[in-house]
């Protein structure tokens, strides 16, 4: 990553995030106090213990359609759902004389099956034993090296990169990364004497040879720092992994003081992504592809259409499917695919254009079945603090991403994984779709109204309503344990307008919640705090 000059730079240049950002932050004020005739419940920590059952019958179940004989046709038969629903929600409701409007039109997604559980789920363990079953599954019979020295450059190493920056700079080119360029002054990002005296700096202290060193992935592995001192990973591992399909940096982290998260990450070693001067990152289509955005400092911005990501892209999506699909199943574990994005390589400092992807391919989404329905994946990472003096530990949502490319996997990142300890609740009882709808309707005014503060008009796009799972947890009380229940998530985008800029995003791909309503007792669910 820059420096902190260079990340305002780059932020002021990607005011879709900007805005995201801002819109969790209203939807975390609006689960706060709400006027006194809200129809929505404050959440307090007993809650879940009110939750009521259904009983062993399934209730609410479509009716099956009968043959001609008066009995039920097996073939014919629909499977039950868990609620009443109608398959599209359509409703304006315009406010503070139309500065801010809730379009709502939007495809409404409730899952086969009879009845919603809710789960006691605690956080699984990075221990040795999960470390090995990673291992073996995404790597099996490779050569793994430890990652602190693998990239070390040698003296020639240095020289070479130092003679290229050189002949760069002779020939006027001072961006040879296309990292971009500073807003307001139109210098590169990219320094690049401040690259050279480093190459030289860096040269008089580089090693001849490196050796790679072969390991086997544990924490407490032992490696050299460049000033000769010895280092101990307590809860890391870093390596690189030598496969038959290339190479692959591999890293593990285990929870620590401050945070209950752990993170596997697996990323193909290639150009893009191991040269530091480049500053690469994938990111999602969506976000550009639904997007328009316009500003008195920096004008239009161009735009990526999902046409021009098409015409780019090298690999059918059956086949990039069928690749992720075949990775996960090696775990073991119950997840299924439920959602999908376009995948762009770039540099974070400019926007995506097809003449400027460093590479392109899809990410899949991973997630837990329970009972047969999923959990319901958002953007969101959840974990998040109410604030930066909260001494409390977070413990962010079960994460599953695979990045694939046309030469097969590019990346796979796993956050958090759980264990199901069993059923809370059997069969719990959800209020209806039309409380659902009262309560979403108010706490979207509620909730988006301190928009106006930043804008002169706001409007949200709502383009899906789905019925999943998600997970809640106390962290005052523990960061390592919580439940999993049923609760509806309303997607979509938002348009901002005011003298100064203008940002459009249609919603159509969106992985935003912009509400999580818990199904069984109607509280809303902050998605950044994950409670």
């Amino acid at each position: 990553m820059g420096e902190g000059k260079q990340k305002a730079k780059a932020v002021r240049k990607r005011w879709i995030i900007i805005f995201t950002a801002a819109l969790c932050i209203s939807i975390c004020s609006g689960c706060q106090n709400t006027p006194e005739d809200t129809i929505v419940r404050q959440k307090k920590s007993d809650n879940i213990k009110k939750y009521e059952s259904n009983g062993d019958g399934a209730k609410g179940s479509q009716e099956g359609k009968k043959d001609g004989q008066g009995a039920e046709s097996a073939e014919e038969k629909e499977a039950p759902k868990v609620l009443e629903a109608p398959g599209h929600y359509k409703n304006t409701a315009s406010y503070e004389d139309g500065a801010l409007v809730i379009d709502t039109d939007a495809e409404v997604i409730v899952p086969e099956g009879d009845r919603m559980n809710t789960y006691k789920v605690a956080a699984a363990e990075m221990d040795q034993e999960l470390i090995n079953k990673i291992t073996e599954a995404f790597f099996p019979g490779a050569e793994i090296y430890d990652g602190h020295n693998y990239f070390q450059w040698t003296k020639e190493q240095y020289q070479k990169d130092l003679t290229m920056l050189k002949k760069y700079k002779a020939e006027g080119n001072l961006d040879p990364f296309d990292n971009g360029v500073y807003d307001d002054t139109g210098e590169p990002v990219f320094d690049i004497d401040l690259a050279i005296a480093d190459d030289e700096e860096n040269m008089e202290h580089a090693p001849d040879t490196v050796e790679k060193v072969k390991v086997t992935p544990s924490f407490g592995l032992e490696w050299t720092d460049e000033s000769g001192e010895k280092q101990i990973d307590e809860g890391r591992f870093e390596g690189v992994a030598e496969t038959s399909h290339g190479a692959y940096s591999y890293m593990v982290q285990d929870s620590d003081s401050h945070t209950a998260d752990v993170r596997v990450l697996i990323q193909k070693v290639t150009e893009d992504t191991t040269n530091f001067r480049m500053s690469t990152h994938w990111t999602e289509g969506r976000y550009f592809i639904d997007s328009e955005h316009e500003s008195a400092e920096e004008g239009k911005q161009p735009t990526l259409s999902e046409d021009a990501i098409l015409g780019l892209m090298d690999v059918p999506y059956e086949e990039a499917e069928k690749t992720a699909k075949e990775e996960i199943e090696k775990l073991g574990w119950d997840w299924e695919l439920t959602d999908w994005d376009y995948a762009l390589l770039k540099s974070i400092h400019v926007n995506p254009t097809k003449d400027n992807l460093r590479d392109i391919g899809y990410i899949f989404y991973f997630n837990r079945l329970l009972d047969g329905i999923p959990v319901t994946f958002t953007e969101s990472y959840g974990g998040a603090l109410k604030d930066m003096d909260s001494t409390l530990i977070p413990w962010s949502y079960e994460r599953c991403e695979v990045i694939v490319g046309d030469d097969g996997i590019q990346k796979i990142e796993i956050y958090n994984p759980y264990k199901v300890e069993g059923i809370e609740m059997e069969n719990v009882k959800l209020m209806d779709f039309d409380s659902i709808m009262k309560i979403y309707e108010q706490m979207m005014e509620i909730s988006n109204a301190n928009m106006l503060e930043y804008s002169n008009s706001y409007t949200v796009h709502i383009k899906r309503i789905q019925l999943g799972y998600t997970r809640i947890y106390d962290p005052t009380v523990d960061s390592t344990t919580g439940v999993m229940v049923p609760v509806w998530d309303f997607f979509g985008g938002s348009d901002s307008e005011n003298q100064e800029y203008m940002d459009k995003n249609s919603g159509e791909h969106s992985k935003q919640s912009f509400l999580t309503v818990n199904a069984v007792d109607g509280t809303i669910i902050d998605r950044g705090l994950g409670y």
